[in-house]
């Protein structure tokens, strides 16, 4: 794409491939399991159990809020996921795995990662080129710097709040 090794269309070009043929790849583990790659993306952030600001969810996978409801909405159909008013803030809502959410997404992240494994790509062994732990690290500070609301205000740094019950809550309104 250019002449100097390194360019910025070159990074571009570089990470939208990238992007592009490792959806392809996950979207066909999770094919089986009728998840999408933006499904999976929300059960990861969910994951940590902490639950988290639909807004949040929404910027976190790269959605929009109108599609993101739909797609929770069909995650809470299918009992992975449910959502709470904030104890902190009665006007958000959060969104949490359910049990079987917690079972979905460990099951399938074994899954995605003997899938990244047959790459060669995997967190904890270390390779010729970069480990997927160093590369994800080098993309999140590229993330930071180039999106100044994520410096501010990053998801990994919320309060962790206490898991409400299910009587607590709403069945959607952000």
């Amino acid at each position: 794409m250019s002449d100097v090794p390194g360019a910025p269309a070159d990074l571009l070009r570089s990470l939208t491939r990238a992007e592009r043929l490792l959806s392809r790849r996950l979207g066909a583990v999770l094919a089986g399991d009728a998840l999408t790659i933006e499904a999976w993306r929300v059960l990861c952030l969910l994951a940590d159990g902490q639950g988290h600001p639909m807004s949040e969810v929404s910027a976190e996978a790269s959605l929009p809020p109108g599609t993101l409801t739909k797609l929770v909405d069909q995650l809470v159909d299918r009992n992975l996921v449910f959502r709470r008013i904030d104890p902190m803030d009665r006007r958000r809502i959060r969104a949490y795995l359910t049990a079987r959410g917690r079972r979905e997404h460990a099951r399938l992240d074994e899954r995605v990662r003997a899938s990244l494994a047959e790459l060669g790509i995997s967190p904890t062994v270390e390779l010729d080129v970069p480990s997927a732990a160093s590369l994800v690290s080098a993309l999140d500070d590229l993330i930071d710097r180039l999106d100044p609301a994520r410096r501010a205000t990053p998801s990994s740094h919320l309060a962790a709040a206490t898991l409400p019950t299910p009587a607590q809550s709403p069945t959607r309104a952000y």
